[in-house]
């Protein structure tokens, strides 16, 4: 089987490119336009991560090149306005820097992410010292495992696991990185737990059952597959 995927370290790409904080707006806009990046860590001393300067920042000054905001739009838009006026990265830089650390899980990343609205974190160490930075294509990397790698994680890991007096009875096989549990089963209490343990599989698209016993009766498999969902 092959390595699992499952923090951030296992994903993130070492080799980043970063600026320091008296970057001049074109220099930033240069460095991205090169290396095809939309944010740069800004860093200080021998590596630690002050800040981050995305498009977003950058694009500010743009959106206020013809704007003159009245008095009551400059103080809601305080942070912008000023951003707008800024020539280096030490006044672009949004501050302090969301980050990641190298063990945390590639859930815990995706989170931030989507909790946060960024597309890519930089990944430090206990002192704030910049070890690489995780985009959203860099988790989605999970997802191009293999069927036959998903089957045998699943099998090994919650099958022979959760049910070792029913696990020669069941089958597993994974289609596009669904998974489906066939077979017989002789606790289906279990079923919620399984469901979950199997979504929890770095890689799993989702999980549906075909096991002989386990839908409420009257129900057929995806029906009864769905109950357990949201358990």
């Amino acid at each position: 089987m092959e390595h699992t995927p499952c923090t951030v370290s296992d994903v993130m790409t070492q080799t980043v490119v970063a600026i320091g904080q008296e970057a001049r707006f074109k220099e930033i806009v240069e460095t991205m336009e090169q290396w095809k990046v939309s944010a740069l860590p800004v860093l200080v001393g021998e590596g630690r991560v002050i800040g981050v300067v995305s498009e977003a920042d950058l694009l500010l000054k743009e959106e206020f090149r013809e704007a003159n905001p009245d008095r009551m739009e400059q103080l809601r838009r305080s942070d912008e306005v000023r951003k707008a006026g800024a020539l280096t990265a030490g006044e672009l830089m949004t501050a302090p820097a969301l980050t990641v650390h190298a063990g945390d899980s590639l859930a815990q990343a995706a989170r931030t992410m989507a909790y946060k609205s960024v597309k890519r974190l930089p990944v430090v160490d206990s002192e704030g010292m910049l070890q690489g930075i995780v985009s959203r294509s860099d988790l989605l990397k999970v997802f191009l495992r293999s069927d036959e790698d998903l089957a045998a994680e699943v099998r090994a890991e919650v099958v022979d696991r959760l049910f070792p007096d029913s696990a020669e009875e069941m089958s597993v096989s994974v289609t596009d990185g669904v998974v489906t549990l066939s077979g017989r089963i002789r606790n289906k209490s279990l079923l919620p737990v399984a469901a979950r343990l199997v979504r929890a599989v770095e890689g799993v698209v989702d999980v549906t059952f075909a096991l002989k016993g386990s839908e409420p009766e009257g129900t057929g498999p995806s029906a009864g597959s769905r109950n357990f969902e949201h358990l």
